[in-house]
């Protein structure tokens, strides 16, 4: 008696209506892991591998599926019986934990990140790997990196961070139970996007400012425009500086992060006005995501949010004349358009345009692209990126948590990323946050009121 094979099934979705389409590109994280307690099977390479092809093949099927172009749509494909499992390789260096440490805080992506292909997903090029890693172990087994990249049309910050979060807790299951085949993480896999059709308000229209049609021939995918070099700087808000924008924020009737961002935006535009005068005509852009999902009742549990951007602008005299409650005020202003009908008309607005770029794209026209209107040259640019509740520090695969994790260097300028150190939590503020800064490398933090009280030592 024989028994027929089961039929292969194939499973797509779009990732059109995502706004993480926007970015074609890789986005990469370091997670640094000391071993405390010096055993032999920290992270166990083997063990490493054979979590995450369970965690993708099992809970994550779209991330061990393949990106396919199509008509005028890109989906996600996956199947019931072939994958895409996410390449991992390893190394070993022969150096101190010291010398490690500080290639983490200086982001020595070309050392301990996977080297990827080009992210641009084309009719002709479907093979692109959703996720790599890369695991750097040290000779003297003292600790690791696990460097970390994934696509970023596939996954926002919140989806991929709780992936994150399930894969150690998989991990770690399997280094204390062995070869098992039921786990408990600790998020559930849901991989889809919200629907939010409901919301959609015909009679409602909105400019969407925060995007910007550009030249297809000259748009840069890599947000590098100019040809200043632009470097990181970190500042940390310590404990005592939090509970004073707390107290600020209550006083203007805003939340903590839009205090914070208040001040982003005023340090930086003062500091270039300092430096350049003539720019006080010139517009200062304040950009944000926003993510509105409690205000529209979308469970915390849905993987991928329904998060889009909004922003603002004023001329670079104007914020300079304004003090931080009427910044902060602005802000507020910006992140609360963020409604539902609002966040619709978004993402119908990005759809209509990339199914045109699609068509273009399979015509061999040269039309235009879709951009995030903050990747154009402004006077002062204040883009805020908040990680600061996102479970990057729980992420434990049975050795503690990491000491520290880098988030990736975004080469574009006026970017500012929120970034929860290790101890800290949201609700609490019981630890200093850092705060990554992208500026021309000419802008010296130092000289300025506002934003020269955060400085944080080089490890150098």
């Amino acid at each position: 008696m024989t028994t027929d094979a089961p039929e292969t099934t194939e499973t797509r979705f779009s990732i059109l209506n995502n706004p993480s389409y926007l970015y074609q590109v890789y986005s990469s994280y370091m997670l640094e892991y000391k071993n405390n307690l010096n055993t032999d099977e920290f992270f166990n390479p083997e063990v490493l591998k054979k979590s995450l092809n369970i965690l993708v093949r099992k809970y994550y099927k779209p991330v061990a599926g393949w990106f396919q172009a199509h008509d005028n749509d890109i989906d996600v494909v996956y199947y019931s019986d072939k994958f895409n499992d996410p390449p991992i390789s390893t190394q070993i260096l022969d150096i101190d934990y010291k010398t490690l440490s500080r290639h983490v805080h200086n982001n020595n992506i070309d050392l301990l990140i996977p080297a990827a292909p080009s992210a641009t997903i084309t009719y002709e090029d479907n093979d692109i790997p959703m996720i790599m890693v890369k695991a750097t172990y040290l000779k003297s087994n003292e600790a690791m990196v696990l460097g970390v990249t994934y696509h970023h049309s596939l996954m926002d910050g919140t989806a991929f961070w709780t992936f994150m979060a399930n894969w150690s807790a998989l991990c770690k299951q399997l280094h204390e139970h062995g070869d098992i085949t039921e786990f408990d993480i600790p998020h559930p896999p849901t991989f889809e996007f919200p629907n939010v059709s409901h919301l959609r308000n015909p009679s409602k229209m909105f400019e969407h400012s925060e995007y910007v049609l550009v030249d297809a021939d000259k748009c840069v995918m890599k947000f590098q425009p100019g040809t200043e070099k632009i470097v990181v700087t970190v500042l940390e808000v310590s404990v005592e500086q939090q509970q004073t924008l707390r107290q600020q924020a209550r006083n203007c009737n805003v939340s903590f992060t839009e205090m914070l961002s208040a001040v982003l935006w005023k340090g930086t535009n003062d500091m270039r006005l300092q430096l350049n005068p003539e720019i006080g005509s010139g517009l200062s852009l304040y950009s944000c995501a926003v993510n509105p999902r409690a205000r529209m009742g979308v469970s915390n549990n849905v993987c991928a949010s329904p998060t889009t951007h909004t922003s603002c602008e004023q001329t670079v005299l104007e914020i300079a004349a304004l003090d931080l409650c009427d910044i902060a005020q602005l802000v507020h202003e910006a992140i609360g358009m963020c409604t539902g009908e609002y966040l619709i008309s978004s993402f119908d607005f990005l759809l209509k345009q990339r199914r045109q770029e699609l068509d273009d794209e399979r015509n061999n026209r040269i039309d235009k692209k879709l951009m995030l209107v903050y990747v154009c040259p402004k006077a002062v640019k204040c883009i805020a990126l908040s990680s600061r509740t996102f479970p990057i520090y729980t992420t434990d695969y049975g050795f503690g948590t990491p000491t520290y994790v880098r988030p990736p260097y975004l080469p574009f300028d006026g970017c500012m990323r929120i970034w929860p150190t290790p101890l800290y939590d949201a609700r609490s503020s019981n630890a200093p946050l850092e705060v990554y800064v992208s500026l021309p490398e000419h802008i010296d933090l130092s000289k300025s009121p506002l934003l020269s009280q955060f400085l944080k030592k080089s490890m150098d």
